[in-house]
């Protein structure tokens, strides 16, 4: 549910600006972000720091291209957006020698050094790969192709990215873990 609600305000602003241009987009964008950011704090009691982040950025990128309309502010956001998460991940694995990834799931899972810290790394690399691709596709094609993209694209790059760390996690989890996961699963 919480993933679905993150991908809303995306879809809301590819309808808005196919129908009825930049401005329209942006707004649209910027109004579902921010109900989105209430149903986050009403449904789940918090919002996480990666969502704050992304709605600040959304909010002040998106008046921006409002304001000019010029959808170039809105294809920063996403470079800029994918490049803090890269550095940050790389960073707390590199500067601190404390993968940020392992903060995040690290309460739920256990796993070895070498496996946490590879998977940070592996989503700082997919969060580089998305911001190099937003910035081929933003200089080098349409902004219609930009925008199916940042819709489209990303969540199915997210999707696979998603997909491949849950089958490199599973192969790491301790055998206990697996089965009571297995055990769980057969339970919904």
């Amino acid at each position: 549910m919480k993933q679905l609600l993150e991908f809303i305000p995306l879809i809301l602003f590819f309808a808005a600006y196919k129908l009825y241009g930049i401005q329209a987009g942006a707004i649209t964008l910027i109004a579902a972000t921010v109900v989105q950011m209430v149903l986050l704090k009403l449904k789940f009691g918090g919002i996480g720091k990666q969502q704050k982040i992304m709605a600040a950025a959304v909010i002040f990128f998106g008046l921006l291209t409002v304001y000019f309309n010029d959808l170039e502010f809105l294809k920063w956001k996403v470079t800029i957006v994918y490049a803090i998460f890269a550095l940050a991940l790389l960073i707390s694995q590199y500067a601190f020698k404390k993968p940020l990834v392992k903060s995040l799931l690290g309460k739920e899972i256990s796993l070895p050094q070498t496996v946490w810290n590879n998977l940070n790394l592996g989503w700082a690399l997919f969060f580089v790969l998305c911001m190099l691709v937003n910035l081929y596709i933003s200089h080098y094609m349409s902004d219609d192709a930009w925008a199916t993209f940042k819709v489209f694209g990303v969540i199915g790059m997210t999707l696979v990215a998603t997909v491949i760390t849950g089958v490199y996690l599973y192969r790491h989890l301790p055998k206990d873990q697996q089965a009571h996961n297995t055990n769980h699963q057969d339970q919904e």
